[in-house]
């Protein structure tokens, strides 16, 4: 039982990459939203003339962006899997008392490197969204 109290206390770090995941997940979904309405409202635009052709150029720069924060949630929810198998096996060893430090160790290891790639694909995403020259072509 003293070491499912001390699993107890060390659940604390785990938590809260958790929740940035799930903080990161929100921000992902919510710029995805904005990408893809901005895409399917470009996609409508008829007529042939310079300014829909102008606009029009937008979409493969969208598309970029959109790809890239797929990525980004992917490997955000795999952090977040990686988080919650490391608390279950955490806590079934401590449960049956065998030691478990090193397996999730290298589960937090995996996480914390998962989140952090994705954190790497928002910034690409970001750095296409705010690239001046890409905006119309």
């Amino acid at each position: 039982m003293n070491q499912l109290s001390l699993v107890i206390t060390q659940a604390t770090a785990p938590a809260f990459l958790l929740g940035a995941v799930v903080g990161l997940i929100s921000v992902l979904i919510s710029r995805l939203e904005r990408i893809l309405d901005r895409s399917r409202m470009l996609s409508s635009l008829q007529g042939e003339s310079l300014i829909v052709h102008e606009l029009k150029a937008d979409l493969p720069r969208l598309e970029r962006r959109a790809g890239l924060i797929n990525s980004a949630m992917r490997l955000a929810i795999s952090s977040g899997v990686s988080t919650i198998l490391l608390m279950i096996l955490a806590f079934m060893f401590a449960f049956v008392g065998s030691a478990h430090e090193r397996g999730v160790a290298m589960l937090f290891i995996v996480a914390v490197g998962l989140f952090g790639a994705s954190l790497v694909q928002f910034l690409r995403e970001i750095n296409i969204a705010l690239r001046r020259s890409d905006h119309f072509g």
